[in-house]
């Protein structure tokens, strides 16, 4: 799926796209934001009144990356390559591990 280029020719090239500070700090919080909601969505087969909550989070995060994107004025880089899609949460492991 990813055997085109290594992780960090992946990471560097979202990374190309992710130089404002806004948006940066949108994509800091969001990603996250996303990957809690898709675990609460997991939680919700059952506690059933989590899925509201998943929901609420899951559009809260999406928000947040468009948002940095408006700030950056690129869109995202899965409008290019759906594969980006799995490369943010990458690109969030590394920064938050000082390598991005």
């Amino acid at each position: 799926m990813f055997g085109d280029r290594s992780h960090e020719q992946w990471v560097a090239q979202y990374a190309n796209s992710h130089h404002h500070p806004v948006n940066r700090a949108c994509h800091t919080l969001g990603i996250p934001t996303i990957l809690v909601s898709v675990a609460l969505f997991l939680a919700a087969i059952f506690v059933h009144r989590l899925w509201i909550y998943a929901a609420a989070l899951f559009l809260f995060g999406w928000v947040l990356q468009f948002v940095g994107h408006a700030f950056e004025g690129k869109p995202p880089e899965f409008f290019h390559d759906w594969r980006f899609l799995f490369v943010g949460v990458r690109w969030w492991w590394a920064k938050i591990h000082g390598k991005a």
